[in-house]
C-alpha cells in the first residue's frame, strides 16, 4: 500500500549511494565532469570547480620540480653496495670487538661481503659491482651513509620513510608534495606508485593520503603487465565511444549541480568524484605515456630487458607528461630482504635494476631533465654486518644472509639539487651503527622538500585541531646534501 505518491527522483541514485556502492578504481568509470575543454565546453570552469591537482608554486624557488622514489623494498645490505667495511674481512667468521647491536632477530660473527667494491668517477667513491651501471654516474649521486630509523621491522620503518610516522595514519611524501605542487598534467594522476606482482608489505598504506583531500592519493599500477588494459583495467569502453560518455557526464553533471544543491560539501565524496573524473581523462593519456614501444629501439636497449627496465622507462615518460612523483618498488612483499643466501638474492636483484637504473639517470641527464629531478634509492632500512644465525620459522638456517639494521644504513640522491659526487656521514668501521653525521628519515624528508621549494615546517594541513606535516615534530635539514 502506498502512503505518499511516488517521486520519480526516487528512481534514480544519488551520487553518495551510488558512489558507496561502486569501487574507487581509476579506470572503473568516467563519472561527472570533464575538467580540461571537451566538445568546446570547459565545464569544470563553468561550475567554477577547482581541480586540487592545478599546478601551485613552492614557499621558495626550489631546485626540484619533480621525485623518482626507487624503493628497494625489504631493507638493501649497505656493506653489500654502497658502505666498503674491509675491517669485515679482518674479522671474518669471528665475533666483532664489541657486542653485536639488537636487531630483530640474533646475530653471529662478522660476515664480510661477497662482493667487491672498486671507486668510480672523479670522485673516487666506492661502489660494489652489484650496481656498476649505477655507479657509471657517482659524480652526480650524494651518498648518505649515515642513514637512521627507529626500529628493526619492516612496517613501521616502511610507514616511517613513507609516511613520516611508524605508527600513525598519516599523509605519503608523494602524497604531501603533490598537495605542495600539484601537476603538471590534469590528464594523469599526480602521483603514482608503481609494484610490479602486488602490493609491497602495508600495501596502499606506503602511498595514502592520509587526512589530505583523496585526489592526494598514489594511484597503483602493476609493471608486471604490458598492455594498457591490464596496467589500467577498464582505462577503455567496450559498450560507448567517447561522444556517448559526453552524453552521460551531461546528464551526471545535471544531477551533482541537483545533489550540490541539497547537501552541503562532503570532502570524500568529492575526493572520490575527482578520482572518477581524472579516470574519464586518463583515456587520452594513459594509452601514450605506457606504451614503451613507441621509445626509439636504442632508448629500450639501453634500459635492458624486463621489468625494471619497463618500469623505469615508463617512469621518465610519465615525468615528461607532468606527474609530479612516481614511486617505484621493486616488487611486491619485501624483495631486497636476504635473510639467507644474500650473495644470491642480491645478485639477482640488483642484476634486474642496476642497468635500468643507471641507464635513467644518464637518460635524464642528456635530456636535460636530471637537474630538476630528484631521485631517491634506499630501502627502509639497511642490514647487519654479522651472520644471521639460524631460527625456526625465520630463515631457512644457511647461516648466510643478514638481519635488518636500522642503526645505521644507505641511501642515496641523484639530480634535483642534490650535491653530485659526495658521500655524507659514516658508520662505524664494520657498519653496524652511523657514527658521523647521522641523517634520521626525518632529515631526509625535510631536505627533500627543501629542494623542492618547501620549508618542511611550514608545508602544513590542520587535522584535528592541529597542524600536522610530514616531519611531525621533528627533522632537520642536512644542507650539506644540497649543491
Amino acid at each position: 500500500m502506498n502512503h505518499h505518491a511516488p517521486n520519480p527522483e526516487h528512481l534514480v541514485l544519488t551520487r553518495r549511494d551510488f558512489l558507496r556502492r561502486c569501487g574507487m578504481g581509476m579506470g572503473a568509470i568516467g563519472l561527472a565532469n570533464l575538467l580540461s575543454t571537451v566538445g568546446g565546453v570547459d565545464t569544470a570552469r563553468a561550475e567554477n570547480i577547482v581541480s586540487p591537482l592545478l599546478p601551485k608554486a613552492p614557499q621558495f624557488p626550489g631546485k626540484a620540480k619533480r621525485v623518482i622514489h626507487i624503493f628497494a623494498n625489504g631493507g638493501p645490505s649497505h656493506v653489500d653496495t654502497f658502505d666498503p667495511k674491509p675491517a669485515l674481512d679482518k674479522y671474518a667468521g669471528k665475533p666483532l670487538p664489541m657486542e653485536n647491536l639488537a636487531t630483530e632477530r640474533k646475530t653471529g660473527a662478522a660476515f664480510p661481503s661477497p662482493f667487491k667494491f672498486k671507486k668510480y668517477g672523479r670522485s673516487g667513491i666506492e661502489v660494489s659491482d652489484l650496481f656498476s651501471n649505477v655507479a657509471e654516474s657517482i659524480d652526480d649521486i650524494c651518498v648518505i651513509r649515515s642513514m637512521t630509523a627507529d626500529v628493526p621491522n619492516h612496517e613501521p620503518s616502511l610507514m616511517l620513510m613513507n609516511c613520516g610516522d611508524a605508527r600513525q595514519i598519516r599523509p605519503s611524501m608523494g602524497s604531501w608534495v603533490t598537495y605542495g605542487l600539484g601537476s603538471d598534467n590534469q590528464n594523469l594522476p599526480g602521483f603514482i606508485a608503481m609494484c610490479p606482482n602486488g602490493y609491497p608489505i602495508q600495501e596502499s598504506q606506503n602511498w595514502q593520503a592520509g587526512f589530505l583531500p583523496g585526489a592526494y592519493q598514489g594511484t597503483y599500477i602493476d609493471t608486471s603487465h604490458t598492455k594498457i588494459e591490464d596496467l589500467i583495467q577498464n582505462i577503455k569502453s567496450d559498450y560507448v565511444s567517447l561522444p556517448e560518455q559526453r552524453q552521460q557526464l551531461d546528464l551526471l553533471q545535471k544531477l551533482n549541480e541537483r545533489h550540490r544543491e541539497k547537501r552541503r560539501e562532503d570532502a570524500q565524496l568529492e575526493a572520490r568524484i575527482q578520482s572518477f573524473e581524472l579516470a574519464y581523462r586518463m583515456q587520452m593519456d594513459a594509452s601514450d605515456a605506457f606504451d614503451i614501444s613507441r621509445e626509439p629501439e636504442f632508448i629500450r636497449k639501453m634500459y635492458g630487458d624486463g621489468t625494471q627496465a619497463r618500469q623505469l622507462l615508463i617512469t621518465r615518460r610519465l615525468l615528461e607528461r607532468g606527474v609530479r612523483f612516481v614511486q617505484v618498488w621493486h616488487g611486491a612483499g619485501q624483495p631486497w630482504d636476504s635473510h639467507d643466501d644474500i650473495q644470491l638474492n642480491h645478485g639477482n636483484l640488483a642484476r634486474e635494476s642496476d642497468q635500468a637504473i643507471g641507464a635513467l639517470l644518464k637518460d635524464l641527464k642528456q635530456r636535460g631533465m636530471l637537474e630538476d629531478t630528484l631521485v631517491i634509492w634506499g630501502g627502509e632500512f639497511g642490514r647487519t654486518p654479522t651472520v644471521e644465525l639460524p631460527k625456526p620459522g625465520s630463515n631457512s638456517g644457511k647461516v648466510n644472509g643478514r638481519d635488518h639494521n636500522h642503526h645505521g644504513f644507505s641511501m642515496w640522491l641523484a639530480g634535483g639539487g642534490a650535491r653530485g659526487g659526495y658521500v655524507h656521514g659514516a658508520t662505524d668501521e664494520f657498519g653496524f651503527a652511523a657514527v658521523e653525521n647521522k641523517v634520521h628519515v626525518h632529515d631526509l624528508h625535510a631536505t627533500i622538500l627543501k629542494l623542492l621549494g618547501f620549508d618542511h615546517e611550514k608545508l602544513t594541513f590542520r587535522h584535528s585541531g592541529r597542524d600536522f606535516r610530514l616531519t611531525d615534530v621533528y627533522g632537520r635539514v642536512v644542507p650539506e646534501l644540497i649543491a
